[in-house]
């Protein structure tokens, strides 16, 4: 019985280790390629496992931001899985020198179809190191406006105020326009525009503005308010309320209108009229002398 044993256990061994493929010094058996299997697979799970700890338990503990302490564990998850992969290969003493033409014409032909991929990873280790933008964040680029909720090395996440998840590619934050609403200070100075009939008195106009300004709560006091006049129109006075404000970090639009709904129901309430274009046609009095001709004559002579 135990010969047996052992003589199967043998055969097995011998159908294990019998090569496969041969790779220029050293072959691939189907050991060698159950083992690679279980030590690339070991890699991603122990990476994965690592880059939590090391977020939770070295950068939390220095108050970093949580872009960066993204940026540093994808870094370090990154060497590691190289590194894994590395040690996995020499683990089965696999001689990848054969594969250098291979991986050469390979790369080439990779590098030209994954010229974009390539652009947006370079462009999110860009946007992690220079910090334009950061997780919070309400930006605007290339027509997509809203909150940065994810920055990855490929795309980076906007939500906008639908509730709706647009997927950027981060080369848009390097070679595009950004408008970054909480870059630095937060506080901006919003400008709502409106006419007012010709006549209309002015330091009531004012004041009306400045009410309207004081009682919504998003205003800021300091700076103050102001009121300006733009110029004279063709059929209006033509001003703006200036306003600071934190709020377009938020809820721009909702902001915008309260205010124009505050100020068309105090204007209204005081009878100041909001004008529109008007044209008078003017008809000067005369005689409008109209000459007719007989129309011919179709019988026959």
């Amino acid at each position: 019985m135990n010969e047996q044993w052992h003589q199967w256990l043998a055969e097995l061994s011998k159908a294990l280790n019998y090569p496969l493929i041969e790779i220029g010094e050293t072959s691939l058996s189907v050991s060698n390629i159950f083992k690679l299997t279980f030590l690339v697979v070991l890699v991603l799970v122990a990476e994965r496992h690592l880059r939590g700890l090391l977020r939770q338990r070295v950068l939390a503990r220095p108050h970093l931001n949580l872009d960066l302490q993204y940026a540093i564990s994808r870094f370090a998850g990154y060497c590691f899985i190289a590194l894994g992969f590395s040690f996995a290969l020499k683990a089965i003493h696999l001689d990848l020198s054969a594969f250098a033409v291979i991986f050469g014409a390979l790369g080439i032909g990779v590098g030209f179809g994954l010229q974009n991929i390539v652009s947006n990873f370079i462009s999110g280790l860009i946007i992690l190191a220079e910090r334009p933008i950061a997780i919070g964040h309400r930006v605007e680029v290339s027509g997509v406006t809203g909150q940065v909720t994810q920055i990855n090395l490929r795309s980076t996440t906007v939500v906008t105020n639908d509730n709706i998840a647009i997927i950027v590619p981060n080369s848009n934050f390097i070679t595009n326009a950004v408008t970054n609403w909480s870059y630095g200070d937060p506080k901006i100075r919003m400008r709502l525009p409106l006419s007012v009939a010709y006549g209309t008195e002015l330091e009531k106009l004012r004041t009306l503005l400045l009410e309207v300004a004081a009682a919504n709560p998003s205003v800021l006091k300091d700076p103050k308010p102001s009121v300006r006049c733009l110029g004279f129109g063709e059929n209006s006075l033509n001003f703006e309320l200036a306003v600071w404000t934190i709020a377009m970090a938020d809820r721009p639009t909702r902001f915008r209108s309260d205010l124009f709904f505050a100020i068309e129901r105090i204007l209204r309430e005081n009878k100041i009229e909001i004008p529109f274009p008007q044209r008078e046609i003017y008809l000067r009095s005369g005689k409008l002398e109209i000459e007719t001709k007989p129309a011919p004559s179709t019988r026959n002579p």
